[in-house]
């Protein structure tokens, strides 16, 4: 089982090969903008080499949002994502956040809830 670091300030170039295998994208996030304003991130590090990911953003108040959940394909199907999600979960609890939200497409509505994930009445707008 991989190591899970605590807010670990990966560096753009581990955050973007994760991103590219995951994603299937190229372009990753501006994360050194990003994490600073985080209430806490965590990444999961098999051999020093990070292999899953995700953000905990939230409002400076009582509600945070888990986001860009990802875990590198070679390294899938081992829980790596749900305890990434039970770590973000147990550190937002610990800084003071009463509600985490997350937002997900549709094949991933048994991950999250077996994460603990209920669903909710919820507004969005698409902006871009």
């Amino acid at each position: 089982m991989p190591e899970f670091r605590i807010d670990p300030f990966p560096s753009p170039a581990e955050l973007s090969t994760l991103w590219y295998a995951a994603w299937n994208t190229p372009e990753a996030p501006d994360f050194s903008r990003i994490l600073p304003r985080s209430l806490a991130h965590i990444g999961a590090y098999h051999d020093d080499r990070l292999v899953g990911f995700v953000n905990v953003a939230w409002d400076g108040g009582v509600h945070a949002f888990l986001l860009d959940t990802c875990v590198h394909p070679e390294m899938r199907r081992q829980g790596i994502a749900t305890q990434l999600v039970r770590e973000a979960t147990r550190i937002a609890r610990e800084r003071g956040a009463e509600w985490l939200h997350v937002d997900f497409q549709p094949h991933l509505t048994s991950f999250y809830r077996a994460c603990g994930f209920r669903p909710t009445e919820a507004g969005l707008i698409k902006l871009a």
